[in-house]
């Protein structure tokens, strides 16, 4: 089995806190990202992506890729923190580039208490959910640039060795 730099952050960087170990993960490190919000158990989420040479295209706007690696593990990882005894991932996710992104951008999403009932509800109902949650990236003067629709799959333990999994 290869390196897993997350279980390697769990283990080794636990001291710190969880918005430090998501700015030195490092596809975002490298991005400079910066934890602005990391609230009510990973329900409120503000983080900064900043404009910078790396990260402007040649229109001079953000490249699509820096926004949509930041915004793929965002939902997962919510959910990963309030139902720990799932397993959890990106089923699917769809970025819908509104507007160039021609500042820094900030991801914002939010944890409704509603979806978050819900969900519970299913994975007592059915022992599995798949909820879809919507956040965006806005730019320096508020507004929407980027939207974000993201499918997550929360499973029961085990569930990838029972379809087949190359795992």
């Amino acid at each position: 089995m290869g390196f897993n730099v997350v279980k390697f952050s769990r283990r080794w960087l636990k001291f710190l806190p969880d918005s430090r170990r998501l700015e030195l993960y490092p596809p975002w490190w490298m991005m400079r990202i910066k934890v602005m919000a990391l609230e009510n158990e990973w329900r409120h989420i503000r983080i900064r992506l900043p404009l910078t040479w790396v990260s402007r295209n040649m229109g001079g706007s953000m490249f699509g890729g820096f926004q949509a690696s930041l915004a793929d593990p965002i939902a997962p990882l919510a959910c990963a923190k309030l139902f720990p005894d799932y397993h959890v991932w990106t089923r699917h996710l769809s970025v819908d580039f509104v507007r160039p992104g021609i500042t820094d951008m900030e991801l914002r999403f939010d944890f409704p208490p509603e979806k978050e009932a819900e969900i519970h509800a299913e994975l007592a109902r059915r022992n599995r959910s798949t909820p879809s949650f919507e956040y965006g990236l806005y730019d320096g003067h508020n507004r929407l640039c980027t939207k974000v629709v993201c499918v997550v799959a929360i499973r029961p333990p085990g569930y990838l060795h029972q379809v087949g999994s190359a795992t």
